[in-house]
Parts: C-alpha cells; structure tokens; sequence
C-alpha cells in the first residue's frame, strides 16, 4: 500500500463488473476499485464482496427510488436545512408505501396521488 495517495490505506480491491440493461442484448463491463483500512484478517474477499453488493443493493432501491420516482436530483429547494427534510420526507412516503405493500413505489405513488384515489379517501364515491 505503499505510495499511496491513502495513508490508512490496508486493501485495495479491484471489481469487475458486468452488466446488461433490461431491453437490450448488449453486456457492458466496468471495473472499479475500493480502498479500505481493514487489514486482511479483518476483511476477506468474500467479505468485501459482499459489502460491495449490499452497497448496490442499497443504490438500487432507495437512491434509485428517490431520483426517479420522487425527483430528488432535480429538486430546486436549497436552503437552511429544507432539503433534508425534504429528503426524510420522500425516505417516510418510500417506507409507508412498501410497508403498505407496494412492490413498486411509482404504482404506489400514482395511486395515492390519482385525482380518484384521493376523492375515495374522502368519502367522495
């Protein structure tokens, strides 16, 4: 680990990774590297595979969600400390609505948003 720009450096993992869109044919390859401070008898291989794809996982349904069902990313507020709440706001209606049942937050979303949905939870026929 010597000469690195990470002075706590232990580890230094390469991943390959492979991919295909859904929709498309065409597989795509990346390859990414990670850094730790864990020694190796702290952390196997196996170990910090795992946690590299617990971290996607994560990626995948909650970061995902909220950039694209909730339009995170795009969002305009910006001051104080609006846009955290913002973001607990959008991290509570993601985890009612799975808690709900809903295997797809965007349904869920729509649902719960629809012009007729709202009138029925009103007790407007």
């Amino acid at each position: 680990m010597n000469g690195l720009m990470f002075p706590h450096a232990r580890q230094v993992v390469r991943i390959h990774r492979k991919r295909r869109r859904i929709g498309t044919s065409k597989w795509q390859t990346e390859t990414v590297y990670a850094v730790t401070d864990l020694a190796a008898h702290q952390a196997s291989p196996a170990e910090i595979a795992a946690w590299a794809r617990g971290h996607w996982i994560i990626e995948n349904t909650v970061h995902w969600t909220k950039d694209v069902t909730f339009a995170e990313d795009a969002s305009q507020i910006c001051r104080h400390r609006t846009p955290a709440v913002m973001s607990a706001l959008r991290d509570l209606a993601r985890a009612t609505l799975h808690r709900s049942g809903w295997a797809n937050i965007a349904s869920g979303r729509r649902a719960h948003t629809h012009p007729a949905a709202t009138l029925t939870l009103h007790g407007i026929p």
